[in-house]
């Protein structure tokens, strides 16, 4: 990502501002995270040589609630990059409606190059960085890029060790057996298969009438094919890092999982396609699920699909929008598609604070209710206001946002 991507999220605000009952006064607090963080973690090698990395966590807006944002290790996390996903988090919780804000974090490392110590040091050593600037009420991280449940659980431990008592609800996205919630691991991939079922009901489709190819088979592609094809609906293409498969008759979704999980790699079916000829199949949904960034100006108008339904976290550029917004196709955003995830990070969060753990249906069944009342919400908003449908998420957080920000007084009551 950029340097600008910041302000690239930011022009996003300015423009659903617009359609939004919101006063300038929050527009410009939303322009500026309440806590950036730069941290510097010294870790000891396997070698006994020791290396400083540079760690980041920013809490964009904690208005309606804890921040919540997960913590990347990438070696191409940057500051404008974290700014960008809390703030991202931010309008993300406040479009389905879960109390909390925007928060996000990161590491500038390849995790592939240290050993599982040295992971395991690093992963502690980021937690005491920003210990006193975390918690189960300030902000909650989880995982993202290149962390997963074990690190968490590093993490939570050592936040339970400096604080001297247990304290699960610091973090989520941990083991289950640590106090991670039941259904964590497919909500991503459900909560857009959820959007996708309301769309179908809106417009009375036969799912087996309908056919999906989705980018990236990683756990949100692989947990939506499945649900997908379990209804009706022909994936007739998905794709890794190494390429995509094609085949229109349709993919034996169940056979791909298992290969994929079993030996890394898709199973040979159809015919093998470049992961950019995937995004321009005729077919009727697409979904991006791995990088940001696929779809842009310059591929935009070749693309088939009528609904794009974002699984990853910004594929299509501002200029794409457009242009598919032109032609008639419906992005279903990010900040709504992929927000199962965070929806069930809450549900972690909201248990490990009770104490009390739900059952897998039940899991299931909040999601739903959450997943379906705002896509619902949002579609007539956007019929209302006549935008597209991202547009119409940003100004449906915004009106949230506004309410909990001007409760607090603007200038109208101060001015004398």
């Amino acid at each position: 990502m950029s340097d600008d991507i910041f302000a690239k999220a930011i022009a996003r605000l300015d423009n659903a501002a617009r359609h939004a009952d919101i006063h300038p006064e929050t527009v410009n607090r939303l322009r500026h995270p309440k806590q950036f963080l730069e941290v510097s973690i010294p870790v000891r090698m396997d070698d006994g040589t020791q290396r400083v990395f540079t760690g980041f966590r920013c809490r964009h807006d904690d208005t309606r609630g804890p921040g919540k944002g997960g913590i990347r290790f990438h070696p191409n996390v940057s500051a404008a990059e974290v700014k960008a996903l809390a703030f991202w988090m931010t309008c993300k919780c406040a479009t389905v409606g879960i109390p909390m804000g925007g928060g996000k974090g990161g590491i500038i490392v390849d995790p592939h190059k240290l050993s599982k110590k040295e992971l395991e040091r690093l992963s502690r050593g980021y937690m005491r960085a920003v210990a006193h600037n975390v918690g189960p009420d300030v902000d909650v991280p989880a995982p993202d890029v290149y962390t997963n449940a074990t690190i968490m659980a590093w993490m939570m431990d050592e936040y339970s060790t400096i604080v001297g008592k247990h304290s699960p609800a610091v973090i989520t996205g941990k083991p289950v057996e640590l106090g991670g919630s039941l259904g964590r691991g497919d909500a991503t991939g459900r909560g857009g298969f959820y959007c996708l079922r309301e769309l179908a009901t809106r417009r009375n489709w036969n799912p087996a009438d309908k056919t999906i190819a989705i980018q990236g088979f990683g756990n949100a592609g692989q947990h939506f094919a499945q649900l997908a094809s379990q209804v009706g609906y022909k994936v007739t293409a998905i794709s890794d890092s190494r390429g995509a498969i094609h085949d229109p008759a349709g993919l034996d979704i169940d056979q791909q999982i298992q290969t994929k999980t079993t030996t890394g790699r898709l199973a040979n079916a159809g015919s093998t396609i470049t992961n950019e000829a995937l995004l321009e199949l005729s077919v009727d949904i697409l979904v991006p699920a791995a990088l940001e960034n696929v779809i842009t100006e310059s591929n935009a108008a070749n693309i088939g699909a009528s609904v794009v339904v974002e699984l990853a976290n910004g594929p299509t550029t501002a200029p794409a929008d457009q242009i598919l917004h032109n032609a008639g196709t419906l992005v279903i955003p990010d900040i709504l598609a992929n927000a199962g995830g965070v929806t069930v990070s809450y549900f972690e969060w909201a248990q490990n604070k009770s104490g009390y753990a739900w059952t897998l249906e039940e899991v299931h069944e909040r999601l739903n209710t959450i997943m379906a009342r705002e896509f619902n919400a949002v579609h007539d908003l956007m019929d209302t206001i006549n935008t597209d449908m991202r547009t119409a998420c940003y100004a449906h957080a915004l009106n949230r946002l506004a309410k909990a920000h001007e409760v607090k007084g603007t200038a109208a009551m101060f001015a004398s």
